[in-house]
């Protein structure tokens, strides 16, 4: 691909996976916007990110907003066919669902699946006629329960569906735009840092390691070079939580196991 002949979009995008999608979506060539609500981070990140070489835009821009959506959409447009478009701003808040405060629920659910949906509208839209790339950041929650993260996991168990079925209504119509879908595992991230204080996210600290951004981007990138649907990170992981949503009562008292694990890492860590 030569150096600006399409534009990507990747939204949330001034820290953790979505600058390192950024990253890797301008060492492909791509002229690449990216969106954040936090209008110093994005303006610190587009200018990191230009050091590179790299042509890069920074819009500030809220994730819950169909009219911010507009808005990038309409700037991406002038700078180029938009090949690629990534929804990835997600917030996560931990606790029992019944004491957790209602606007900590409704922002997870206004950011993570209206985010999704008001993204992917915007995206279609713009290139429903050329074709392109579809990639909605989902959460290795996605695939079953997650005490703890009840909410956060609803919210990208609704991306999960929201992208599969979104494929099949394109497929339907005949636009050529590929979804794709990434279930990533917990990463080390300001996403989950910023929870671990809670002994809610224990579980999140059960597996060996937290994965890296990079290579959570590396996956994400990887999803675009072809027509896979969905990728979980680990694999492993992803079918022991699909066991879990089959076998509900056989699960649950394995995942207490594996959250008191968790918990000791996450005190170490």
């Amino acid at each position: 691909m030569s150096p600006n002949s399409s534009v990507a979009v990747v939204t949330g995008a001034a820290r953790g996976f979505g600058r390192e999608i950024a990253r890797r979506l301008l060492a492909r060539g791509h002229r690449v916007l990216i969106t954040d609500l936090d209008a110093d981070a994005v303006t610190a990140t587009a200018a990191e990110l230009a050091t590179s070489g790299g042509d890069v835009t920074g819009i500030v821009a809220d994730a819950r907003s169909a009219a911010d959506h507009r808005r990038v959409a309409a700037v991406a447009a002038e700078l180029g066919p938009v090949t690629v478009w990534v929804n990835n701003a997600g917030v996560l808040r931990s606790g029992p669902a019944w004491e957790q405060p209602e606007e900590d629920q409704a922002l997870m659910v206004d950011v993570n699946v209206m985010g999704v949906v008001h993204g992917s509208r915007a995206a279609v839209e713009l290139m429903r006629e050329r074709g392109g790339h579809l990639l909605n950041i989902a959460s290795m929650s996605a695939h079953g329960p997650v005490p703890g993260l009840a909410v956060y996991a609803a919210t990208k168990s609704a991306v999960l569906t929201f992208s599969t079925s979104l494929q099949g209504d394109l497929d339907l119509a005949r636009v050529p735009v590929r979804v794709h879908a990434l279930c990533p595992d917990a990463a080390d991230t300001a996403l989950v840092r910023d929870e671990q204080a809670s002994p809610d996210v224990a579980i999140l600290f059960s597996q060996r390691a937290l994965l890296t951004p990079g290579a959570v981007a590396d996956a994400a990138v990887a999803l675009l070079d072809g027509r896979r649907v969905v990728r979980s990170l680990p694999t492993h992981r992803a079918g022991l939580m699909r066991l879990g949503a089959l076998l509900p009562r056989v699960a649950l008292p394995v995942l207490a196991l594996l959250r008191s694990r968790g918990e000791r890492r996450r005190i170490r860590s």
